[in-house]
């Protein structure tokens, strides 16, 4: 094997790698790549076991086709040392060495044979259906942060894809929830499409943004029994899917709030994060006292200190209540608009969120007692 690449490129893949593999895995071949130069491409191969992510780079010089597999991690921490722009030359010989060479360097790298990396090979070709990248990227931010870090109950450390059909409108519908908070949003799909509901994993997800940030497209999506397919051009993630029964979470949207708080979204999310630090400990909440149109905010800590701030909304009922003031920032932080909308009922009921410049999301955060 003999081909040379760019090192802006491969850095790029090689650092979606990191991503996938395991820092301490205990079978070595897993923290290794599979490198596969042939037909004027490079395709680079990371997994885990659970996820399995697959990039090609075309039009590369290739002089000897061939494939092997070498440390993940050590292979990056060089290729980022080198200068953006250069050209790298790799070589392989029959004595297990990875050869690096640039300018006046020269590496050789340790190797697992190719036939040793575990590959699958399934056939996702059934139910494909495509979705633009900016709004799958929209769907996965506006509920990750609600998924559970609770592995004991482990059908709510993922999110909830489904399809959901309201009036004769189709939509895929993304649900989380750690049991404290929720995350409801959807988008509108051209037609029906034929995608059994899946729960998505906590780290596919993270993997999953951090492809789509960098990609402008559409993204096909496949799934079949325990696996879900995405493929991005010349990137493709594939994904185990936890097997569970999500809860019914249409039952705890709450039905009954009809005490509408109505804040401008930067001053409230200023306000709270900024209350909030006297304490160390987020636990401590964020104290709401709502009159006619005041909301004061405290915060009292008896380690720390407290903070209180007042501000200026639309309410017309008194109210006290208190909330985890990570969990509405991380809310407010996902909304679009320029107002917050939170629709409450009394101090122990669990409040709606909604954004009014986005009719397709809702969110609901319990509140903290006393």
């Amino acid at each position: 094997m003999k081909f040379s690449v760019n090192q802006e490129d491969l850095q790029k893949l090689l650092n979606y790698c990191q991503g996938v593999i395991e820092k301490r895995s205990t079978l070595p071949i897993l923290s290794n790549i599979l490198i596969n130069a042939n037909d004027s491409k490079l395709t680079i191969i990371a997994t885990d076991l659970d996820l399995i992510f697959i990039q090609e780079i075309k039009h590369i010089e290739i002089q000897e086709e061939g494939k092997t597999t070498t440390t993940s991690s050590i292979l990056y921490d060089i290729i980022r040392k080198f200068s953006s722009g250069k050209k790298i030359n790799f070589s392989f010989s029959g004595e297990n060495k990875l050869q690096l060479e640039s300018d006046k360097s020269i590496f050789h790298l340790n190797c697992i044979s190719a036939s040793e990396f575990p590959i699958t090979d399934e056939n996702f070709n059934q139910n494909q259906f495509s979705i633009k990248s900016k709004t799958l990227l929209k769907l996965l931010n506006k509920c990750k942060f609600s998924v559970s870090n609770d592995e004991t109950r482990h059908y709510l450390s993922g999110i909830f894809f489904h399809q959901t059909q309201i009036e004769d409108k189709n939509f895929l519908t993304a649900v989380a929830t750690d049991s404290h908070r929720m995350s409801i949003s959807k988008v509108k799909l051209n037609e029906k499409i034929n995608f059994e509901p899946v729960i998505l994993p906590k780290k596919t997800i993270f993997q999953l943004c951090s492809l789509l940030e960098d990609f402008d497209g559409d993204v096909k999506i496949s799934n079949v029994k325990s696996k879900i397919k995405f493929e991005l051009n010349s990137s493709v993630l594939i994904s185990k899917l936890i097997d569970g029964k999500f809860p019914n979470y249409v039952q705890v949207i709450p039905k009954n709030n009809k005490k509408k708080l109505e804040i401008d979204l930067k001053l409230f999310l200023n306000s709270v994060d900024r209350v909030a630090s006297v304490s160390l400990d987020k636990k401590d909440g964020v104290k709401f006292n709502l009159k006619k149109d005041k909301l004061n905010l405290s915060v009292n800590n008896a380690n720390s200190g407290d903070g209180k701030e007042s501000l200026n909304v639309k309410f017309d009922h008194e109210l006290d209540i208190s909330f985890n003031s990570r969990y509405l920032i991380d809310v407010a932080s996902q909304l679009d608009g320029d107002k917050i909308e939170m629709f409450l009922n009394d101090t122990g009921s669990p409040a709606l969120i909604k954004d009014p410049a986005d009719f397709d999301s809702i969110f609901v955060v319990m509140p903290m007692k006393g």
